[in-house]
């Protein structure tokens, strides 16, 4: 995984002073680190039994979509609010500094629906726990929750006790 991390930008004081951005869209643009990082993914999925694949707006689409193909599966978008043309469930919760909204059709996640939740992202954990929050309050379960890369100094993990949690990239500082 050292290679892919060598495609990851990393971009100091982005998005306010002090922030050290791990920016992805430079591993999107090698076409052998992208593949390696799907393939790494899917090989972190066997044995799961997912039934779909949920993909956090935006980023978590680019990760989802493609695993969800290769696995021979569907593919949920889990959007901010205004996004989703049908009947909705949605979910808030608290950030930083302030609040914030996800959706998803209510027709996406039945009772028993085993998925897999994927972002590019592992950092804090609100997201992706508010995310699992949402399907298990339509009786879906998580199979499981899949990153690209993990602020592991941020502790985001801390938050999915009892889930299978696994990233490709691991960061400390």
């Amino acid at each position: 995984m050292d290679n892919l991390k060598a495609l990851i930008r990393e971009v100091p004081d982005f998005p306010k002073p002090g922030i050290n951005f791990y920016d992805i869209t430079t591993l999107l643009l090698d076409p052998e680190g992208l593949r390696q990082a799907i393939d790494a993914l899917h090989e972190s999925c066997e044995g799961l039994g997912i039934d779909t694949i949920i993909g956090i707006e935006s980023r978590g689409f680019i990760f989802g979509v493609p695993l969800a193909y290769k696995m021979g599966l569907g593919f949920i978008p889990v959007r901010k609010p205004k996004k989703l043309p049908a009947e909705k469930v949605s979910v808030s919760y608290d950030l930083e500094y302030g609040q914030d909204t996800l959706e998803m059709h209510k027709d996406a996640v039945g009772e028993g629906h085993r998925v897999l939740i994927v972002d590019d992202l592992l950092a804090t954990g609100g997201t992706a726990r508010a995310v699992c929050d949402l399907v298990e309050s339509v009786g879906g379960t998580v199979a499981g929750l899949r990153f690209a890369v993990e602020l592991d100094f941020l502790n985001g993990r801390s938050k999915f006790e009892g889930y299978d949690v696994r990233s490709l990239l691991h960061y400390d500082d």
